[in-house]
């Protein structure tokens, strides 16, 4: 019997008990509403309370004021697909299905097995409503990889990486349904999918306010194609002028099919598109104090991997790393460590930060815990919720991390204590370096030659943290 089955007559045995007492039928009403916002590319010091100085960010630190910073949080992977299977299945990139971005033609990318067993199924059984609203990347339309079939009731937005490489595309999907966006018909930009996408999320908000929902909003912001609307960029063209330029695809073949636009204005692009993203998080903020929800929800922003260089992107300029090595496709810190911060008013201190190891792979077992189920399902995660709840004393920690990317010749990485080792160019049997993150966070001094033994050490966790992959090998 497949992996997901078995775990959905579990689920359903929990119910049929719970609905015999009144006391769990009461405690199902009031488990929290849960807002998972995924930026895109963002890194670890694109926000002004990570650091960043040429623009700010107010309502993203204001969600920060109100609740946790983490300075040691992990993407999933280096890149958008892999990252998010880690975080829908609880299992890092050695174990979990989709392991790099595979495309399929003509619109999406290698599909999620129906044997997954995501974190929107589980919330789906404990009487969640679920909506994701952005970037999907985890299975082609109507592919057993679809949102509608990995736990999702409602799904808008992309559901191809590639399309949403362009901000004005020809269509989004509204479930199984396409919708043609006539305003951009030929070379029109007259429908930015990222305000449309967010108004569907708002009004995702709004029509289950009455009952438990999971809001996964993976945004496409600021990924490449850098475009923003001409509000947005009227704020930064002066103070940035044109000190970045980038030609891209502007018509024929490409063009809004994953080829990039051209931006005169880079700099200043990229600023507004954060502009935006950080009014729309604050409007999600805003949402939630007038439904009353406050009390009841538990916000999330973080970011999917680390920043890119593409399309005129310009990540040493704003120090998007902060003092971390590597972006998009490293697996040095820079390409994997990523913000995070998260809101719930009541239950998580305010103004607090914690410097606490965790990643996205962690996210599910910390689902499972804050709507108390215990149920084993086999995850590589380890639940914080001890750490957003301030009781330390409680918090499990990993023993390592493990990643494992599959473009540019094949990469591993592995942390272990404040240790991280990395390979590049597997394929080839590439040499090992080692870093000492306590004292060298920019990973700029490789001791391995210095200490073999703890190479040794290492590599035999690293070699044993994964599983091979029919779909993808190395």
């Amino acid at each position: 019997m497949k992996k997901k089955w078995f775990l959905y007559c579990i689920m359903l045995i929990a119910t049929v008990c719970s609905c015999n007492e009144d006391k769990n039928i009461s405690k199902n009403d009031n488990k929290p509403n849960i807002i998972y916002i995924l930026a895109d590319d963002l890194g670890y010091g694109d926000l002004s309370c990570y650091g960043q100085t040429k623009f700010s960010t107010p309502n993203i630190d204001n969600l920060a004021k109100e609740g946790m910073l983490f300075t040691q949080h992990y993407a999933g992977s280096s890149v958008c697909a892999p990252s998010r299977s880690t975080l829908l299945t609880g299992l890092h990139t050695g174990h979990t299905p989709i392991r790099g971005n595979k495309e399929v033609r003509p619109e999406g990318q290698w599909p999620m097995p129906d044997s997954t067993y995501t974190v929107a199924e589980f919330l789906k059984k404990q009487g969640y409503v679920t909506g994701a609203f952005g970037k999907w990347g985890l299975g082609f339309p109507n592919s057993e990889g679809d949102p509608l079939k990995q736990g999702f009731d409602e799904f808008y937005g992309y559901n191809c990486q590639r399309l949403g490489h362009n901000y004005y595309p020809y269509h989004l999907w509204n479930n199984s349904n396409k919708v043609i966006l006539k305003g951009n018909i030929g070379t029109n930009k007259n429908q930015y999918a990222p305000i449309l996408i967010h108004q569907k999320a708002l009004d995702f908000i709004d029509n289950h306010k009455d009952k438990p929902f999971f809001l996964f909003y993976p945004s496409i912001i600021p990924h490449a194609e850098l475009v923003a609307p001409k509000e947005y960029m009227d704020k930064y063209i002066e103070r940035f002028k044109m000190e970045k330029s980038s030609d891209g695809v502007d018509k024929g073949e490409g063009y809004k099919d994953g080829r990039y636009g051209s931006q005169q204005n880079a700099h200043a692009a990229f600023a507004a598109m954060i502009n935006l993203l950080d009014n729309q998080v604050g409007e999600i903020m805003t949402k939630i104090k007038e439904l009353g929800l406050e009390n009841n929800t538990i916000i999330v922003f973080t970011s999917d991997n680390g920043p890119h260089k593409e399309a005129g992107a310009d990540p040493d300029f704003f120090n998007s790393n902060g003092n971390l090595r590597g972006y998009k496709r490293d697996l040095f810190e820079g390409g994997i460590r990523v913000p995070m911060i998260a809101k719930w008013k009541g239950k998580i201190k305010e103004g607090t930060t914690t410097n606490h190891v965790s990643a996205f792979w962690d996210v599910f077992p910390t689902f499972l815990e804050v709507t108390e189920n215990n149920i084993s399902t086999n995850l590589d995660g380890i639940s914080f919720l001890p750490i957003l709840l301030n009781e330390p004393s409680k918090q499990k920690n990993h023993d390592h991390l493990y990643w494992e990317f599959h473009e540019k010749g094949g990469r591993q990485a592995l942390r272990k204590e404040n240790w991280k080792l990395v390979k590049y160019n597997v394929k080839k049997n590439g040499a090992y370096q080692l870093y000492d993150l306590s004292m060298d966070p920019s990973e700029t001094v490789d001791l391995a030659l210095k200490m073999p033994e703890k190479v040794i050490e290492l590599a035999k966790i690293l070699e044993s943290s994964r599983t091979e992959s029919k779909d993808f090998k190395f």
